[in-house]
């Protein structure tokens, strides 16, 4: 039999069950006491998206602030476009997003074929528009723009699709990444002519809080009353809608004098109000490992990588979010193919990650044919492989062949059949090799030789989704297979092993 080395604590089914007692508080003691539920460790891919008042122009999702910052592309298309931002800013842009064919329910239904088990759409981005019926920001997406509750109406297509609902929130930095609306030209006719930010009709919007800086990143030292109104419209949102994932894009916010103080008050409270409503703690937490925007500390929750991942397995669950093109839509983009895709998401779930793969949506609601494809491409490749995917756990060692980074933005898959990576469930092993062989059709995996002391003796030798025999022979080198005539799907091939008792 296969000799795993997993990371599990011990295994309570569907979830990480917690004392009636357990009371999280705002400190990373406290935190700390977090364990990712089993849910999600059995999920491996979700879906969400980027969308919202910047997905009108086409742009994508930092529209908003590089319409202001006049040596870039968005402010030249802006000016030409539009006019000049003293004129024609970002409010302007809310009444021009009005969601007119969106379909939740048949979105929902894709993200489903396309295999995966949980949606977590972006709540709120730096732009400072709630996307739901916000307590504290009255530039919200029922109030303006669609006059829909688009956080709601997510949940309830997500729940009755029967995946797990999460949001992503991107609101701490927007302080200073949104201050340079209050700017002006440093040239040209209108030069020193302020941004329409300093309307005080919009200071919600733009923010009033007085506050010098523009950085992109996460403020310094930002303003008390900016952290205090953060904090509600974020606990506002957990109340409000309950999500079994919740996503900060950053450390816990917020980084000088507070040292993370007022994040983790609301970390805390998102996990005492899961356990309130589950009676355990069924809510993942995703934040990232960025000091430079926060505290990060390991432990407290789920680390996410963004285009990036795990080098090799870790002890713990672990997430990537990626794209298949630009975060928001950008029209002409290029996306990642579906074997790139998939080639990805089985290097993450062979290190013990889930992938979180961003769509890009138009203004509308709707997506385009490529982004159509492609997810029904990925949909049918995990019907047939799925149970290498689904519920697997690491191996001792992740994979053979190129294990070293891949960069981020590829279109195209570099592997070959050369490279195989190992996932686990009891005591099967799946070994995915990630592109068919070519001269003869053999694979030979290397750490399945009889010297290796972590397996057992070789039982059964099987490809999902091909019904007949394999040829293969375990010999000095390795496992070696013959792979048949006919694929039995596209992109990447899964053999199952068995061994002995």
């Amino acid at each position: 039999m296969v000799i795993l080395v997993t990371s599990c604590k011990v295994d309570t089914g569907n979830s990480t069950t917690v004392d009636e007692k357990m009371h999280f508080e705002g400190t990373l003691e406290s935190l700390q006491q977090y364990e990712c539920p089993e849910w999600f460790r059995d999920a491996k891919f979700g879906i969400y998206m980027h969308w919202g008042v910047y997905s009108v122009a086409e742009m994508g999702e930092w529209y908003a602030r590089k319409l202001y910052l006049e040596d870039t592309p968005e402010y030249a298309h802006h000016v030409k476009t539009y006019g000049h931002p003293s004129e024609f800013g970002y409010k302007d842009f809310i009444p021009l997003w009005k969601a007119e064919n969106w379909d939740p329910d048949a979105l929902l239904s894709l993200f489903k074929e396309a295999g995966a088990k949980y949606f977590s759409p972006c709540a709120v981005h730096h732009d400072n528009f709630d996307l739901w019926d916000s307590k504290y920001q009255r530039f919200n997406s029922v109030n303006m723009g669609p006059h829909k509750d688009i956080t709601g109406m997510w949940k309830e297509a997500t729940l009755k699709a029967g995946l797990k609902f999460g949001v992503t929130t991107h609101l701490s930095r927007s302080v200073s990444w949104l201050n340079v609306a209050k700017g002006s030209d440093s040239k040209g006719p209108l030069k020193g002519v302020p941004y329409d930010g300093v309307d005080p009709e919009y200071a919600e919007l733009y923010l009033s809080v007085p506050y010098g800086d523009t950085h992109q990143r996460a403020p310094f030292n930002a303003p008390k009353d900016w952290e205090e109104l953060w904090a509600k419209r974020i606990i506002d949102l957990i109340d409000n809608y309950d999500p079994d994932h919740l996503y900060f894009d950053c450390a816990i916010p917020f980084r000088g004098d507070d040292m993370g103080k007022t994040g983790m008050e609301v970390i805390a409270h998102h996990y005492n109000k899961s356990i309130e409503r589950n009676g355990e703690l069924n809510s993942v937490m995703c934040i990232k490992e960025r000091p430079w925007q926060g505290l990060y500390a390991d432990g407290v929750a789920t680390l996410d990588f963004e285009r990036g991942k795990a080098a090799d397995i870790r002890k713990e669950p672990w997430q990537t979010d990626d794209s298949m093109g630009p975060w928001g839509y950008r029209r002409g983009a290029d996306y990642m193919s579906a074997d790139a895709t998939i080639d990805k998401l089985i290097d993450i779930v062979s290190k013990n990650g889930n992938l979180l793969l961003n769509v890009p949506i138009m203004a509308d609601g709707t997506l385009d044919e490529k982004t159509t494809e492609i997810l029904k491409d990925i949909g049918k490749w995990m019907a047939v492989n799925g149970e290498a995917i689904y519920g697997t756990r690491p191996w001792y060692m992740f994979g053979e062949g190129k294990t070293n980074e891949i960069p981020h933005h590829i279109i195209e898959s570099p592997y070959t059949a050369k490279d195989i990576r190992y996932t686990t469930k009891g005591d099967i092993l799946y070994a995915l090799v990630l592109d068919w062989p070519k001269n003869g059709g053999e694979v030979v995996f290397e750490f399945l030789s009889p010297g290796n002391s972590k397996i057992g003796e070789i039982a059964s030798v099987s490809m999902i989704g091909h019904n007949g025999p394999l040829d293969w022979e375990q010999y000095g080198d390795g496992l070696k297979v013959r792979f048949p005539e006919e694929k039995p799907c596209e992109y990447a091939y899964a053999i199952k092993i068995s061994f002995t008792d």
